[in-house]
């Protein structure tokens, strides 16, 4: 579908959704971004619902500021999946052992390492960089040095929420893997540190919404947020590469006669910010749940628990700066998914897949959320669909 635009105090808002169907809470988010004196673009994604600080499904274009709360607490949250040479024909029929050895060989929920992952005992594991990340730890906001020992074990863990781990088939019965994850809990504490910092601020007492507070450029405060920024971007992206690493190994064990081989990752953020370039302009670009979908690109879409993914392709749509959705988008809350769906609903609508079907993730039911296939129709100008996954193992924190 092409693009709406709804006007707004400074920037018009460029909306791959139908405005009507987005709840008044989330326009008022948007136009309250749509206002702010350092703005210069605004993109609404197909998934678009209300966030804690800024709208989901958001991608934000600034001039020289950054707003901490737009890229949410789980800095550099995203999505990684390899296609493997396993087909359907190759898994057991009773799929729970396999989801019981993954999970033991990666941490789920609050959980961690007992022992920080040695990524030089990894398979296939991007080692080049990874000291590098550690050697500049000490760099970060004093507020969480003491925090090395937990996030050194909690990369290559899950978390908890709508973060999944999943074996997936595509149309031609090719396995897949995919995991979906961010920074734990060393992002969070960063995030929340600078987000009180802004707030903070003198030039942001004024602001319709204080959780749009933000940094400017060539200030103490914005050094210091892009600093901790970008390295609880790269600390995400590790994690998902040793989850990756510890999941390809699980499958390596398991069907040694197989020999199994893994195509190239593809791995996106999508709460996360870049520099980039739009209109001759140097543009702090924030997408809060929105992957870079430029020319070319590659990206993970995914649905709910029960209902698929996509991978995808960038069509470089620079009305959308370079963007698409990060998923199906809730259409629910967690307390309304609560008090609406029981157990057995969630067991219901999660037919066919080996995942949990208990209370305690009864807001992950694929009814909170909105459809995957509606979400990818309205956003054909953005992507190219490359290949429709199904799960048939979901694990979930």
């Amino acid at each position: 579908m092409p693009y709406v635009e709804v006007p707004g105090e400074k920037v018009p808002i460029r909306m791959w959704a139908d405005p009507a169907s987005v709840e008044a809470s989330a326009m008022r988010q948007l136009h309250n971004v749509a206002g702010l004196p350092w703005i210069k673009g605004l993109a609404v994604m197909p998934d678009v619902h209300y966030g804690k600080g800024a709208t989901v499904g958001s991608v934000i274009a600034m001039k020289d500021a950054v707003c901490p709360a737009a890229v949410g607490v789980d800095i550099g949250c995203g999505m990684s999946a390899v296609k493997t040479s396993l087909t359907a024909n190759d898994l057991p029929g009773d799929l729970s052992p396999l989801r019981s050895k993954i999970e033991r060989a990666i941490p789920v929920g609050a959980g961690m390492h007992r022992d920080p992952v040695d990524p030089d005992r990894l398979y296939g594991f991007p080692v080049e960089g990874y000291a590098g990340l550690w050697e500049r730890f000490d760099h970060l906001a004093d507020e969480v040095k003491f925090r090395r020992e937990r996030a050194a074990k909690q990369i290559g863990t899950l978390g908890t929420g709508n973060h999944f781990i999943e074996v997936c088939l595509d149309v031609s019965g090719s396995v897949w893997l995919m995991l979906h994850s961010g920074s734990r809990n060393i992002g969070n504490e960063l995030a929340d540190h600078h987000i009180n910092v802004a707030r903070s601020l003198d030039h942001n007492q004024g602001l319709v919404d204080r959780d749009l507070a933000v940094f400017l450029a060539a200030t103490p405060e914005m050094e210091a947020y892009r600093n901790d920024l970008f390295w609880a971007q790269e600390y995400a992206k590790y994690n998902r590469a040793v989850m990756m690493s510890l999941f390809k190994e699980v499958l390596r064990r398991e069907f040694r006669k197989a020999k199994v081989s893994f195509d190239r990752e593809i791995s996106c953020h999508h709460n996360y910010v870049a520099q980039e370039r739009y209109d001759g302009m140097d543009l702090l670009v924030t997408r809060k749940g929105a992957i870079r979908a430029g020319s070319g690109d590659y990206g993970i879409i995914p649905g709910s628990m029960g209902t698929g993914s996509y991978i995808v392709k960038g069509l470089g749509n620079e009305k959308s700066f370079h963007s698409a959705s990060h998923g199906a988008g809730r259409k629910m809350s967690r307390t309304a998914a609560k008090k609406r769906f029981s157990a057995r609903d969630l067991a219901d609508q999660t037919k066919g897949v080996e995942c949990r079907k208990d209370s305690g993730v009864v807001d992950e039911i694929p009814g909170a959320y909105k459809s995957i296939e509606q979400v990818i129709d309205q956003q054909t100008d953005l992507v190219q669909v490359v290949a429709k996954l199904k799960q048939v193992i979901c694990i979930k924190g």
